[in-house]
């Protein structure tokens, strides 16, 4: 298949990136073309619009930051949708709203083309390896087609029902990491402040019935002073958003989640939309005087942005 691809962000240009590795005979856009670069000097064509990129493609990826931006994409004048046609295949990768991703299908549905939402889980790291978590939904006979495609970006695909099932359950996975990261770093400030070493206590979580793989990632960056897993504060407030706006349509009264909504608020206002989002525990840390920091990282590179686009642990005792 030909594969349009647009977005080349944290994501993206990794997803794009093993489809590519994969020998995928790859197209790409995005706004900032000296992104594409390196795919084009790999043997890339690049699109002057994704209308171009439509018409020749037999599937087409967006991976956006919002639902405004995947809808600008879909439906400028020389759009995607200009150029659907029977048989092709809008694949939305975006974190994005179940109602707006709906929308946008019925639409490639009337231009007698098919829809999913494919959205991922699982870090910038999992990305780069071609092995993160990507939920899809869609008719049978669509992910049937797609999968070859889905299958190269990632190892652990599920087919989670119709078109918008998967942008459900991605906002509902992200609320999940996004509760435990606020936990873990109350817990561990706990820890700190009742004298405890910081390695040990990263095990002692590990090891027991507290561990989590947000655990196992973000306690590891903000241990080590990173605080890098290429996301932001306002990526969180916006898949907040988009999960409690689910639990208001479906009435559910949620407790927790307006809570941490505002903590998320609270760090985008005090350190800026584009901090990394582990660093949410420098609420903490201000109000604690106190660095979580774990003994063996100079204290110096806890504000530091990290060059690198993706991240590698490396824990010493």
């Amino acid at each position: 298949m030909r594969i349009g691809f647009i977005g080349l962000g944290n994501i993206g240009g990794k997803l794009a990136n093993s489809l590519q590795r994969n020998g995928f005979d790859l197209i790409v856009r995005d706004l900032n073309r000296q992104v594409a670069t390196p795919f084009i000097d790999r043997g890339a064509r690049w699109a002057e619009s994704p209308a171009e990129m439509t018409r020749q493609s037999d599937m087409v990826i967006t991976c956006l930051p919002n639902p405004s931006a995947s809808a600008a994409v879909m439906e400028a004048e020389n759009g995607i949708l200009s150029e659907m046609t029977n048989g092709k295949i809008w694949a939305e990768m975006s974190t994005t709203d179940e109602h707006e991703v709906k929308r946008l299908g019925k639409l490639v549905v009337n231009s007698g083309g098919e829809a999913i939402d494919c959205p991922v889980s699982g870090g910038c790291h999992r990305a780069a390896a071609g092995n993160i978590s990507i939920f899809v939904g869609t008719e049978r006979h669509t992910f049937d087609r797609a999968f070859p495609v889905i299958s190269a970006m990632g190892r652990q695909i599920l087919h989670t029902g119709p078109l918008g099932s998967a942008s459900v359950l991605k906002v509902i996975t992200n609320y999940l990491a996004s509760v435990n990261l606020v936990a873990l770093g109350e817990a561990l400030m706990t820890a700190k402040c009742s004298g405890l070493d910081l390695n040990t206590s990263y095990d002692a979580i590990r090891i027991s019935s507290g561990n989590s793989f947000v655990h196992e990632t973000e306690s590891q960056v903000i241990l080590n002073g990173s605080r890098n897993i290429n996301f932001t504060l306002d990526l969180v407030v916006k898949d907040m958003s988009l999960f409690q706006a689910v639990a208001d349509r479906t009435n559910v009264p949620l407790e927790l989640a307006p809570v941490l909504l505002d903590i998320f608020k609270d760090g985008q206002s005090r350190f800026g939309p584009r901090e990394w989002s582990p660093n949410i525990v420098r609420r903490l840390e201000e109000a604690c005087n106190e660095r979580l920091l774990a003994p063996g990282f100079p204290e110096e590179i806890v504000d530091h942005e990290p060059e690198s686009a993706g991240f590698e642990v490396n824990r010493t005792h």
